[in-house]
């Protein structure tokens, strides 16, 4: 029975790392997805010539720009 608590307790402990190192990541998936859909929305709103690949297209690159300074 302890040989099991101490296998469980190392799986536990090893998940809880991998999704501590994996956070980063994680939050930045989210905020690109959010992004994407925000200029999604907006370019259906703005035009109504763009069919939906154009605007997925577009899309994909505004939520990979970085934004540039402010002067």
């Amino acid at each position: 029975m302890t040989k099991r608590r101490y296998i469980i307790g190392t799986l536990v402990l090893a998940a809880m790392l991998t999704v501590e190192g994996a956070a980063p990541a994680y939050h930045r998936l989210v905020a690109s997805a959010q992004s994407f859909q925000r200029s999604f929305q907006d370019l259906k709103g703005e035009s109504a010539s763009l069919n939906p690949l154009e605007r997925f297209v577009f899309s994909l690159v505004l939520s990979n720009t970085k934004p540039g300074p402010h002067t």
